[in-house]
């Protein structure tokens, strides 16, 4: 049985939902954004200015990943903020792989965990029609507006991923399982998922 499962995803693939819900049928605590809503505020970061911030990293944060039993900020106080919010982060996760039974989604947390036993790491993914059509649905917005999204979020996740990393954000052989939610369907993938689970 994993106790730990990471998800990261495309924008609109579908991910987020697939992992909320897996959460929810495991009885897993799930955490999204309330990772960087929770960083930010113990560094006194405004909420608008937390995207910005995610885009400006130093891309030095390596060296700084172990600097602290949990990585945290100790020894690390001229870091830009940027990557003061990104140590914040793995903080938390790491908290959260300790405590065991959850579901983490984005923030690189598959990377974060990359040593610890025990954990599922997912990657989800659809085709471009497909995540425009849920944007359209999920956002109510135009085909535009939904293609605009697509770059946008995809380039920020991406940058966010590698500029933390060592690893190339969505390269299949980082994760144990890669699903295409848009060919699969949500419900599919979370039975998946759920089987997978048991171990």
């Amino acid at each position: 049985m994993y106790h730990i499962i990471t998800i990261e995803r495309r924008y609109a693939s579908g991910g987020h939902e697939i992992g909320k819900r897996l959460a929810e049928a495991l009885g897993y605590k799930l955490y999204d954004r309330n990772i960087l809503l929770e960083a930010a505020q113990r560094l006194d970061i405004p909420f608008f200015k937390i995207e910005s911030l995610e885009e400006s990293s130093s891309g030095n944060i390596l060296m700084n990943l172990s600097k602290t039993p949990l990585g945290g900020l100790a020894g690390n106080k001229d870091l830009p903020l940027a990557d003061k919010l990104f140590l914040e982060e793995k903080q938390i996760i790491e908290k959260a792989a300790e405590d065991g039974n959850c579901v983490i989604v984005g923030r690189a947390s598959g990377y974060i965990l990359r040593e610890k036993e025990n954990i599922l790491r997912v990657f989800v993914y659809a085709d471009h029609e497909k995540r425009i059509q849920r944007a359209i649905e999920r956002e109510g917005i135009q085909k535009e507006e939904a293609e605009n999204a697509l770059k946008k979020n995809d380039k920020r996740r991406k940058n966010f991923y590698n500029s933390f990393t060592s690893h190339e954000w969505g390269d299949p052989k980082y994760y144990d399982m890669y699903l295409n939610a848009g060919k699969l369907g949500i419900d599919l993938c979370l039975k998946l998922l759920m089987e997978a689970t048991k171990g």
